[in-house]
Parts: C-alpha cells; sequence; structure tokens
C-alpha cells in the first residue's frame, strides 16, 4: 500500500470508527477476568473453554505493582541504550556502548518508523502476505527504531521473573500438560507515534498438514503489558481463526477492497500488568502506532512436548533438530526462572513444573551455569 500521510489517522473518520468497532466487538466477547482456579486448584474450566473457542484470553492484574515498576525501569533503560541512528551501529543516542554490543547474534530488530518492514515480503516462511499500510513520520524521527528485542532472559532479570510467574504457568501447564517446553521470548516496542506494524498472520509453521491438528498444536504466546494495550497500538485477532487451518490471509484482505482493516477482527485490550495469551494459529497483527500511547509487550510463548519433539526448527533456531536432549536443555530456563522468581518474591506460591522435580539445586538462578544458560535461550527457540 501507498504511503499515508501522519495525521490520518487521528483525522481520519472511517479509521476512528474502526478502532470504535473493535472495541465493542471484543468488550462483548466473554474471556477476560483475573486468573482462577477450581476448589481442587486447577485452572477454572471456563478460561480453557473460553481459550480454545476464542483462541485468546485476556488476564487482568498479572503482576504486582513493584514488579510492574521493576521491569518498567528495565525497560525503559534498555531502550535508551538502543543502536542509534539504525540497528547496526554500535552505540546509542548518547554515544554510549549500545545494548546487546558483543552478544553471539544481534537481539535487536529495527525498522523505519511506522513501516510494515515484513509484509508482502517473503520473510519469515513469507508468512506475512498483506501489506499494512504505512504512514509518514514525523520529520526528526530516526531512521530506524526497535520493533523487537531477543535475548531478553540474558539482559533483564525483571523478564526472568515474569518467565517464572506461578499463574502464567499455570496456564501453560493446562493448556500444554505438565511437559510443557518453552516456545522464545522477546519484548514487542510499539514507541508513540513510531512504531512499524506487524503485518496479518498465522505464527505456526510444522503441522498445518498434519492429521492430528487441532486447535492447540503450535502453542501459545503470553503477552505482558508494560503500558497498556489499546485499539490504536495493540495487537488485533479474529477471533475463532485457530480452529480454520491454514488461511488465505490475501484472499480475505482481497474480498474487503485489499484493505488491511479486516472486519471481524478485535483488538486486545489490557491495562498495564494485564497479560494475554494468543494461539500461535489465529490470525493477527498490528498496525502502525501513529497513537499518543506506547505498548511495550514482555512476550514468550509455549509448546506441547509432543509438538516439538522431533521436529526441525522454523524461523528462529531453523533447521535445528529438536531431539531429546536439545528440547530438555532448553526447558532449563523454566526451571531458573522459577528459582529466580522465588528468590524475589520469597512470600508467593512457586510452580511445580514437573520435568525438573528434584533438580531445584542444579537450576539455581544467578550462578554461573544458569547465566550462561539464560544467554544462550534465544540462540536455541523451539520454533515450530
Amino acid at each position: 500500500m501507498t504511503l499515508t500521510e501522519p495525521t490520518s489517522p487521528a483525522t481520519d473518520a472511517s479509521w476512528i470508527e474502526y478502532l470504535a468497532q473493535g472495541e465493542r466487538r471484543a468488550g462483548a466477547l466473554p474471556n477476560r477476568g483475573p486468573i482462577h482456579y477450581t476448589p481442587a486448584g486447577q485452572v477454572h474450566p471456563d478460561i480453557l473453554d473460553a481459550y480454545d473457542e476464542f483462541g485468546f484470553y485476556v488476564f487482568e492484574d498479572v503482576l504486582r505493582p513493584e514488579e510492574l515498576a521493576e521491569i518498567r525501569a528495565e525497560v525503559e533503560s534498555l531502550l535508551d541504550r538502543a543502536p542509534y541512528p539504525t540497528r547496526d551501529s554500535p552505540l546509542d543516542r548518547h554515544g554510549r556502548p549500545a545494548a546487546g554490543v558483543g552478544m553471539p547474534k544481534n537481539p535487536w530488530l529495527m525498522a523505519p518508523p511506522l513501516s510494515d518492514p515484513v509484509g508482502g515480503t517473503h520473510l519469515n516462511h513469507g508468512r506475512h502476505p498483506v501489506k499494512m499500510a504505512e504512514l509518514v513520520p514525523r520529520a526528526d524521527a530516526p531512521a530506524e527504531v526497535p520493533y523487537l528485542l531477543f535475548g531478553c532472559l540474558a539482559m533483564m532479570e525483571s523478564f526472568v521473573r515474569v518467565y517464572g510467574h506461578p499463574d502464567l504457568l499455570a496456564i501453560a501447564e493446562a493448556v500444554n500438560g505438565p511437559d510443557f517446553t518453552p516456545f522464545n521470548e522477546a519484548l514487542f516496542i510499539k514507541q508513540a507515534g513510531l512504531g512499524p506494524s506487524v503485518a496479518w498472520h498465522q505464527d505456526g509453521q510444522n503441522h498445518w498438514t498434519s492429521p492430528d491438528l487441532d486447535g492447540r498444536t503450535h502453542g501459545f504466546n503470553f503477552q505482558v503489558q508494560i503500558y497498556g494495550s489499546t485499539a490504536a497500538n495493540g495487537v488485533w485477532v479474529l477471533p475463532g481463526s485457530h480452529r480454520q487451518g491454514k488461511l488465505d490471509i490475501k484472499a480475505m484482505a482481497d474480498a474487503h477492497g485489499g484493505s488491511d482493516r479486516l472486519p471481524d477482527a478485535v483488538p486486545l485490550l489490557c491495562r498495564a500488568g494485564d497479560a494475554f495469551i494468543t494461539n500461535r494459529q489465529a490470525l493477527h497483527g498490528s498496525f502502525p502506532n501513529a497513537s499518543e500511547d506506547p505498548r511495550v509487550t514482555v512476550n514468550f510463548g509455549f509448546h506441547r512436548y509432543q509438538s516439538v519433539i522431533d521436529q526441525r526448527g522454523a524461523l528462529t533456531a531453523r533447521g535445528q533438530q529438536y531431539d531429546a536432549k536439545y528440547v530438555r536443555q532448553r526447558c532449563r530456563a523454566i526451571a531458573i526462572a522459577i528459582d529466580a522468581r522465588a528468590q524475589r518474591f520469597p512470600d508467593e506460591r512457586r510452580f511445580v513444573y514437573e520435568p525438573f522435580v528434584g533438580e531445584e539445586d542444579a537450576n539455581r538462578f544467578g550462578d554461573d551455569a544458569s547465566h550462561a544458560l539464560l544467554a544462550s535461550c534465544y540462540l536455541n527457540d523451539l520454533a515450530i
């Protein structure tokens, strides 16, 4: 699509109405509330039923206020140390060494502000076939802005602690079984007035033609909101699309005149400290963030063990064979994160991750071995 004027989102009546309609549809869905349990201590089935029906669920008040403040401080410090003016710069905007310099692989993904870096390209296996509308940034905008930061388990202790959150891990266990495995971990970054879009896509890669494909085969992502998520800056999802197999996204856009505003999608509306779970098979995407509100999301996902074992890596860790040894080593990050959280919040219930019961002393957070493992995680994802 062609570039449009930077003021158009605030003045375009059709865009304002699209946001309002999406908010109304989202508000009518019964898939929002605190994480809650049965008297027996199991994740309540109404959460799982709603997730299976719609492909996502919004969890309210997941982070403690002090935890939200800690992770926000780390996020803001990292963003202040982002490479400048482009991803390949060794320095930040203050002339200091940029965060991530010296890591085995550059952890930053950056793009021109208000652009669509992947839509209509062959990137990510061509899973983004429709290019989103791009906007002209303000004259003083930087050449590139960050939209993804990998390696967060190595760079942010607060991220590690969120990763070990007992309620979120209880959801992972309820959805994927007690031997659930990681996917990957990253920050999604949508700076106010600058954030690039993420074109409509489905995340799954490996199992679309499998006879055993069901609504949970390709796992899910958690997205924990640091500043909140609105219709203008947040992720939009097509409810129920995770149960429809591989969709023809281009044909869906063409059916509406080539527009990137899919008519039945809904925005994931969250306050700071809320989180949502999104099925990786669900059709989802986000528009460029021309709003005045930033969105930064702590993003991490989990899979069924049987979905990853003996598969070959797709997207990140491409071509890697996911044998039992590889998978178990990657799963150690969960055990270490649980310990990190227990050290910071000793009054909180500690999640019991069944694959590492009895091995707690070998998976303590803070020693050289744990730091080495967490530092390697972004090179060893379980992407399917």
